[in-house]
């Protein structure tokens, strides 16, 4: 494998993220982000009198670190390795979050879905990763 730039995360000639490490900064740098819009839309909302803050869903911080999981998913050829792979991430991911979300329910929305969202993006980037390269080894 070649390096395609030198950018972050560095990716191959195909566009794949090299280290598991690159995906999980990524990832979680993009679900910051995605919890800093939140909470801002939030406040504005509650600022103008249309619901309490803390009411928004923290599940919404997910959207940039799936985007990143969407884009590694596609740089990978089509095959069994990808599927199985991105189906099992998906899996472990979602059962993670909703542990973790239920666990924190008595929580406002904003933090047990914030809480659900970051261990659903941890929990899929890690099985991704290593279930990809495994499984592309395996049958590639």
């Amino acid at each position: 494998m070649t390096e395609q730039r030198s950018g972050f995360p560095r990716r191959d000639a195909e566009g794949r993220i090299l280290t598991l490490g690159d995906l999980l900064g990524v990832s979680l740098a993009g679900l910051v982000v995605g919890l800093l819009a939140v909470l801002l839309f939030d406040w504005a909302f509650a600022l103008v009198g249309s619901g309490d803050f803390g009411r928004a869903n923290g599940w919404l911080a997910v959207i940039l670190p799936a985007w990143l999981f969407w884009d590694d998913f596609r740089a990978w050829e089509f095959g069994a390795a990808r599927v199985v792979a991105g189906l099992a991430a998906g899996a472990v991911g979602l059962v993670a979050g909703l542990v973790v979300a239920g666990l924190a329910a008595g929580l406002p929305p904003l933090a047990s879905g914030g809480l659900g969202a970051a261990a659903l993006t941890l929990a899929y980037a890690v099985v991704w990763f290593h279930g990809v390269h495994w499984l592309a080894r395996r049958t590639g």
